[in-house]
């Protein structure tokens, strides 16, 4: 009985600093961001209470509506390129190569470097590597920085983002490959079973599972992409490519749209939290069905 009160005594010694600390960092700001959503607050000083105005003025504020466009966007395709890539590389890196516990050391190096790293890297390689590159090759399109063009610079934000994205992808692909049977693959093969057929009627149907965790974890996450945005174009050229995370930190932080951007902040955490849950039923739906 005395191990059982110690047991519980460790585990309450160790929970409550947690819990105090998500409570303190986390949850505190998020309700007080809240209340400011509802308020003209600068950031600083005093502030007056506007009520619905802030959530009203988000839908016709056209800047906001641009970042919506670019963020979804850029989810969409990025979320697409990262897990295709990502399901090839674990479809080769399950099978029997050599080194295949180096290569899959090696793809997830990108997974451990941070976004900004990352960021600051891609910069320099497509503000100066890649123009010389082209200049190189006498190509006129790739002469000049992918960055400083409206119509390229968020292409150059999706290689980044998926270059990064792929690393941890692709292990839970290969955690999720690793699960499925040989017995599967031989009484495939006996009913003929092959190549692309073997990939869609026997591989991916047990895989639903963790193809459904990485379009969640994907979708999340470059909705809610900053990092790269940050050390690439800081919402450039022209605005282009200025996230809804970027707007919000931008122009609340120091545009005095404190109020505005936490109603854009609520909105924003609304959508995600709506297409996750969308995401997770479709998913589930596909998994009773197969």
């Amino acid at each position: 009985m005395r191990k059982i009160n110690e047991r519980k005594r460790t585990y309450l010694l160790i929970t409550i600093p947690i819990l105090a600390l998500f409570i303190c960092f986390n949850t505190v700001p998020l309700i007080r961001g809240f209340i400011y959503s509802f308020t003209n607050f600068k950031g600083f000083g005093d502030y007056d209470w506007v009520g619905l105005r802030n959530y009203v003025d988000l839908f016709s504020d056209p800047r906001v509506g641009s970042s919506y466009w670019f963020t979804f966007r850029l989810a969409v395709v990025s979320t697409i390129v990262t897990n295709v890539i990502s399901l090839i590389l674990a479809l080769g890196l399950n099978s029997k190569i050599k080194a295949k516990s180096f290569f899959r050391g090696a793809y997830f190096i990108p997974n451990v470097l941070g976004a900004l790293v990352v960021g600051y890297i891609f910069n320099y390689f497509f503000t100066y590597i890649l123009p010389e590159l082209g200049k190189m090759m006498g190509s006129g399109a790739l002469s000049s920085s992918m960055l400083s063009n409206t119509k390229t610079a968020w292409i150059a934000i999706v290689v980044v983002c998926a270059w990064q994205a792929i690393a941890m992808n692709t292990i839970i692909y290969i955690s999720g490959l690793q699960t499925v049977p040989e017995d599967v693959y031989e009484a495939g093969s006996l009913d003929g079973a092959t190549g692309w057929k073997k990939f869609k009627h026997l591989t991916f149907p047990l895989i639903v599972p963790f193809f459904t965790i990485n379009m969640v974890l994907c979708i999340k996450n470059f909705l809610m992409v900053f990092d790269q945005i940050m050390a690439l174009t800081k919402g450039g050229p022209a605005q282009s490519t200025e996230s809804i995370s970027y707007l919000i930190y931008n122009n609340g932080m120091s545009g005095g749209q404190f109020g505005f951007q936490s109603a854009n902040a609520v909105i924003f955490f609304i959508v995600i939290v709506l297409i996750s849950a969308t995401q997770m039923t479709i998913s589930a739906r596909k998994e009773e069905q197969l």
